[in-house]
């Protein structure tokens, strides 16, 4: 049923992973050179602060990467959360969407470590990983609970069903 307490956890789930391409993944600053990058869904950007990090007008934008492919990892996995809550009269599919959705959080996760790996050296001094980073380890945690539960209601029909 839709009320149920996995569907709350996809739909937090779906939330999380869609607002992840546009939160920053990972920041570096580099003091000498008054170079900040940062990394989000979308992009990877060399921003030269001119000296002021707290006065953003006069920051210019130096160098841009694209990065979609993790932001459209993030989004596919926001959609394939909601398709898994509508579809919650066939739990098998449901614990199916689940385990796929794990597969591409952890793309996201993998693809995003990687490419904060492969910039870091790029700039001297300590990167930080941000929020972020951080939506979708949260929202793998969440959809495993969410499979456990769909897993519980569907011995519960299982068990119901060998009664009669």
């Amino acid at each position: 049923m839709i009320q149920r307490i996995q569907t709350l956890l996809l739909l937090i789930i779906g939330i999380a992973m869609a607002m992840m391409p546009f939160t920053n993944i990972w920041g570096e600053l580099d003091r000498t050179n008054d170079q900040l990058r940062l990394l989000s869904g979308f992009k990877l950007e060399l921003i030269d602060t001119a000296g002021t990090l707290n006065d953003k007008s006069d920051d210019t934008v130096v160098k841009t990467e694209a990065k979609w492919f993790i932001g459209g990892l993030a989004f596919v996995a926001s959609i394939v959360a909601f398709i898994s809550i509508f579809s919650f009269k066939n739990r098998l599919t449901q614990m199916k969407l689940g385990a796929l959705n794990a597969l591409i959080m952890a793309a996201t996760l993998g693809i995003s470590f990687y490419t904060i790996y492969r910039n870091e050296p790029l700039i001297e001094g300590q990167g930080s990983i941000t929020t972020g980073f951080y939506l979708p380890a949260a929202a793998m945690i969440l959809n495993i609970l969410a499979n456990r539960f769909i897993r519980k209601d569907e011995k519960l029909v299982k068990s119901v069903d060998r009664i009669r």
